[in-house]
């Protein structure tokens, strides 16, 4: 498909402002910036009274606001409730419901040396509606959202999809395509959307924003960052952002001594200085300078003797 829009803000304004419902979909294993603009985009909307869900194939492990609404599958508005929980294969031994007075209880019976279902892993949602648009974070193709979209081809079928991307590779597969490959976050991206729409970004929209373009861009440092990117930086900061950068694990194959790799358990031998010093018997500072004058080893008779290095490195 060819990349028509030469200025797409304008028409994602218009999309989601006739809109009522709406689905945010990530891509597979998406990164802490697509995530962390996707929950600002998604906190937005529902500022803006729009019925939307966020969904990601994958697990999604990074800590921004709204990151525990990202669901595994579409989700659309609609009159049926759903109930769901964490589920391991053999878990459930039956479900059976029953009425008492004005109360339908449903029942869900663990299956015998399984735990039983913790309520505040319960979430609940409504299915059976339609969607007005998509919004597509991230994401080259639409084969890179994996099973979502294996599941749901039919609800991709004569809607609105809005196509909001940085990747080189992308194929504008959308009915509006907001590419910008010279962008250097998705949350940057998504930053002039919501300021498109007109909403005025809070808080936690703004940390959110914050956390995506740090974390893409190394904290500032990347060759894509641009004068813009401070300009948005600063303005996130203005609109009370915190200064909060999303964690990322240890480096491939390290593990700091004492957590859990036995062979760190202890801190390595000492390895002498190949300068010839051994700092394990440097004193402090203010140590030396408490001692009197002319303690410890004496000054040797020849230290004022002009030194003459040999080839081979000693001293004569």
């Amino acid at each position: 498909m060819i990349n028509n829009d030469a200025n797409p803000l304008p028409r994602v304004g218009e999309v989601i402002q006739k809109s009522l419902s709406g689905s945010i979909i990530l891509p597979q294993n998406p990164s802490s910036d697509a995530v962390s603009a996707a929950c600002a985009l998604y906190l937005a909307l529902h500022k803006m009274g729009k019925s939307v869900s966020i969904a990601c194939s994958s697990k999604v492990d990074v800590n921004v606001t709204a990151s525990d609404k990202i669901q595994s599958q579409m989700v659309t508005s609609g009159d049926n409730l759903v109930v769901s929980f964490p589920y391991q294969e053999g878990a459930i031994d039956k479900v059976d419901y029953n009425i008492q007075g004005n109360a339908f209880n449903l029942i869900i019976a663990p299956r015998q040396g399984f735990p039983k279902l913790n309520p505040n892993e319960v979430k609940y949602s409504y299915t059976g509606g339609n969607l007005d648009f998509l919004i597509i974070i991230d994401s080259p193709t639409l084969q890179s959202l994996g099973q979502i979209y294996q599941d749901n081809e039919k609800q991709f079928q004569g809607k609105d999809i809005i196509n909001i991307d940085r990747h080189l590779t992308n194929g504008y597969y959308g009915t509006i395509n907001y590419v910008n490959k010279a962008s250097s976050s998705i949350s940057e991206s998504i930053l002039k959307l919501i300021q498109q729409l007109g909403i005025e970004i809070d808080r936690d929209m703004a940390t959110n924003l914050y956390a995506g373009i740090a974390a893409a861009t190394n904290n500032f440092t990347s060759y894509s960052v641009t004068a813009d990117t401070f300009e948005s930086i600063a303005s996130l900061l203005r609109m009370g952002a915190m200064k909060k950068t999303i964690k990322r694990g240890n480096p491939q194959g390290y593990q700091p001594y004492g957590m859990g790799n036995p062979m760190n358990s202890q801190p390595p031998p000492y390895q002498p200085s190949p300068f010839g010093n051994d700092l394990r018997n440097v004193k402090p500072i203010d140590q030396v300078e408490k001692e009197p004058t002319g303690s410890g080893t004496p000054t040797p008779d020849d230290w004022l003797k002009p030194k003459i290095f040999k080839g081979g490195g000693g001293l004569v």
